[in-house]
């Protein structure tokens, strides 16, 4: 059957940052399927009710879309949207299994004619060299004769409402040229400012992952500046106010790295890279500094309390903001997390405080619950991680209250003026 436009069936494959924006956004246009293998998303979101606090519950009302987890209800499907995590694992090797149970999931289904787009993130060669063969082995039909691919990589912020899926510009690339056409059309229903058609999934591929190594290697840069500059005690904050002045400085700040892009995407370039021989360097150096922030944050903090002879046995101290990035919910891969680690070590008391986070979530990676009220007079030190909106209402003066006579409060963020705290990054 030869495919236009109109005769698209669509299908998103995973609910979650990704999937459910996305779906949500095609249901303005067309009848959508949406499906996840978690039941209690789709429980959740047959009610309207978004966890990750990204979508609101007026966003789903008057859409065209069913919510399932029922197979059943991709037989009719010609256009499978594939958005599962694409995550690392332990030693930092890309984790394919989501998109290679999803690849099997949509193979069973698969017919002459369709179309699958991926949205995860993946290495360039991934969707032709590992996901095709698993479409091929389960459809039992010939990719590029019967079934046809595209990639047009998820481009969401976490957490921005500014920068949302109808405004910036997508990515679409196919596996022939009468297909990126398609997907390209497709993709324009619901992109607003327009769409870029890669030549080919590969050059996609490869974009997707170099977006975030670019920010990924300019933050490392600017922490090894600031760990210089605080060993010469110079603010890194002024001197970045001064050098960006200039038209042409990239203007970066340091702070923990991490979420499900930045603190990910290197290494499936790097993993790639070294298949074929080529050690990368400045990407993994990047990597490297980005990766011990953490413990650089937590052994700064260690030193200020000796100096201020603050009894490091009794010592508790609040860790503001959990989530990888600020005003989100998500904790996937938080920096925040690495400062946790390192201060345990050390025996210290800590409080886990975040109003955004889900507190189950917190406890899965954490092994502990978050608090969920402040007290007063209680902390030796703070540090504040995530820039959340909330924390900037709550003023230094309140943060100052949680704390006792003789204290610490290390804002990592700039949220407060140098005067109003002890340590900066």
């Amino acid at each position: 059957m030869k495919l236009n436009l109109k005769k698209l069936k669509v299908a998103i494959i995973g609910l979650g940052y990704v999937g459910l924006p996305l779906a949500l956004e095609f249901a303005k246009k067309r009848n959508i399927v949406g499906f996840d293998i978690n039941k209690n998303r789709i429980e959740e979101l047959i009610k309207g009710f978004d966890k990750n606090q990204e979508i609101s519950n007026s966003e789903f009302k008057k859409k065209k879309i069913i919510f399932t987890g029922n197979k059943n209800n991709l037989k009719s499907i010609n256009c499978f949207i594939i958005t599962v995590p694409t995550p690392v694992n332990k030693l930092k090797v890309p984790d394919l299994k989501f998109l290679f149970n999803a690849c099997e999931t949509v193979g069973r289904f698969l017919k002459k004619g369709n179309i699958v787009i991926f949205e995860s993130t993946v290495f360039p060669g991934c969707i032709e060299e590992n996901c095709v063969p698993i479409l091929e082995r389960y459809s039992k039909i010939k990719f590029n004769r019967d079934f046809f691919c595209g990639y047009s990589p998820e481009r969401v912020n976490p957490g921005d409402k500014l920068h949302t899926i109808s405004n910036i510009k997508k990515i679409t690339s196919g596996s022939q040229p009468s297909i990126a056409n398609l997907i390209d059309k497709l993709y324009n229903e619901i992109v607003n400012v327009g769409t870029y058609k890669a030549p080919s999934i590969k050059i996609a591929e490869a974009a997707k992952v170099i977006e975030n190594i670019q920010r990924d290697v300019n933050i490392s840069l600017i922490n090894e500046l600031s760990i210089i500059f605080n060993k010469l005690n110079i603010d890194t904050k002024e001197v970045l106010d001064a050098a960006k002045t200039k038209w042409n400085f990239l203007n970066f700040q340091p702070g923990l790295v991490g979420g499900h892009c930045i603190g990910v995407d290197p290494y499936y370039l790097s993993y790639k890279a070294m298949k074929i021989g080529y050690k990368p360097r400045v990407i993994l150096a990047g990597r490297e500094i980005n990766e011990k922030m953490g413990n650089h944050v937590a052994l700064t903090l260690i030193n200020e309390i000796k100096k201020k002879k603050i009894k490091s046995k009794n010592s508790k101290i609040l860790l503001m903001g959990l989530t990888f990035k600020e005003n989100c919910s998500d904790i996937r891969n938080s920096g925040a997390k690495k400062v946790f680690l390192s201060l345990k070590k050390f025996n210290y008391k800590l409080d886990l405080y975040d109003p955004l986070a889900d507190e189950e979530d917190v406890f899965r990676e954490y092994n502990t619950y978050p608090i969920s009220k402040l007290t007063p007079n209680t902390y030796d030190a703070i540090i504040i991680t995530v820039a959340h909106d909330k924390f900037k209402s709550m003023g230094i003066k309140k943060i100052n209250k949680l704390c006792k006579e003789k204290k610490i409060i290390y804002d990592l963020k700039y949220l407060f003026s140098k005067d109003d705290v002890d340590l900066r990054l």
